[in-house]
């Protein structure tokens, strides 16, 4: 079992919508920029996170999508499930046929870490990860302007030429 591509875009592309919407709607065609991920691959995924009402599109000028419901509201399981992940590590699709039409005898331990998954995804909102990538955002600004400063107190002190001596 692995997350695809088509979940980790979902995600990131919901994290950046996160990050903008305050300024009014954000356009597929900036997330694609941002995010370097294909404009008709997020119109797809949009679409899909429209239609379980996790973002609301505004049509016309300065257009784009919101979140349809606060960033507190929507887990990453709710994102995941919206484009159609597939979220299961047992070989039989939770049938237990996975063994000649019986329960294979590790069934129960991938049953077990799909729910551990589920659980995990559950727990972590999109809030969250929008305040994370601002507490990183953050950081790095700090850090530049600390590495600015200790440049400028640490500078050797530029010679002034003599012009006196002829």
């Amino acid at each position: 079992m692995r997350l695809t591509t088509k979940g980790r875009f979902a995600v990131t592309a919901m994290i950046d919508l996160g990050l903008r919407q305050d300024k009014g709607p954000v356009t597929l065609a900036a997330i694609s920029q941002r995010q370097k991920i294909s404009l008709s691959y997020l119109e797809q995924l949009f679409g899909r996170l429209r239609r379980h009402e996790l973002v609301e599109s505004m049509r016309g000028p300065g257009g784009g999508y919101k979140l349809a419901r606060g960033g507190k509201d929507i887990t990453v399981a709710d994102i995941i499930y919206a484009v159609d992940e597939p979220l299961d590590a047992t070989q039989c699709g939770g049938k237990q046929n996975c063994h000649e039409d019986q329960q294979c005898m590790t069934h129960e331990l991938w049953a077990s870490l799909n729910r551990h998954m589920v659980d995990f995804l559950d727990s972590v909102t999109l809030n969250d990860l929008v305040e994370e990538q601002k507490t990183k955002r953050g950081q790095g600004l700090a850090a530049d302007s600390v590495a600015v400063r200790r440049h400028v107190m640490f500078q050797e002190p530029r010679s002034i030429p003599d012009t006196t001596a002829a």
